[in-house]
């Protein structure tokens, strides 16, 4: 079945985005064309990037490299829950997509943004990332304001208008996800005859 994660792009203390995050998943379990992960970054903390090699040639030096590698590999497409900072994502989630290559590519992701204007700018800097990396990422996309949807800025409550919104936005990415498969799949396939030819 295809594996989707929910990355939930914010480590801050007191963060918005568990809240969102969990909304997110608690709508997406409910259907039965994919199977959906929440990831937290906070479970995988990874040092201002400090491998010594690009991450395209896959060679990891360290142990949290490795361990954030084999967890994004194990899916098909994602959707990323980012605050928006200073007109753009999070600095631990910029970091995180840096990480890594190879496991990006040939996915499909898509997004769910928070902040001030709905956290639109976060995502229009992820999509330009998410290009660099090979991921496929749908038009359809959440913004939730701040100024609407949570009491006192801090306590998420969602209104139901929302919802067609995240159903049109998992709808386009379960899509591309499946797709993009056989892409992705090939282009594994193709590492791992150059990894026994090496």
């Amino acid at each position: 079945m295809t594996k989707i994660a929910i990355i939930l792009g914010s480590t801050r203390p007191g963060r918005n985005g568990e809240a969102v995050a969990k909304w997110v998943r608690d709508i997406a379990v409910k259907r039965d064309d994919a199977s959906f992960e929440l990831v937290d970054l906070a479970d995988f903390p990874l040092p201002h990037l400090d491998e010594p090699g690009s991450a395209a040639w896959g060679n990891y030096q360290n142990e949290h490299t490795k361990a954030w590698s084999a967890k994004i590999a194990e899916f098909d497409g994602f959707v990323f829950v980012t605050p928006e900072y200073n007109h753009s994502t999070s600095g631990v989630l910029k970091n995180a997509l840096d990480y890594l290559y190879n496991e990006w590519n040939n996915k499909a992701a898509a997004f769910v943004s928070y902040g001030g204007v709905g956290g639109a700018r976060a995502v229009e800097h992820l999509r330009l990332i998410a290009s660099e990396l090979q991921l496929a990422t749908v038009r359809a996309q959440v913004a939730i304001s701040l100024m609407t949807e949570f009491e006192n800025f801090s306590v998420f409550t969602p209104n139901d208008y929302l919802l067609p919104q995240v159903d049109t936005m998992l709808d386009q990415l379960v899509a591309w996800s499946k797709a993009l498969e056989p892409l992705h799949a090939a282009a594994e396939s193709d590492d791992a005859d150059e990894t026994v030819a090496a």
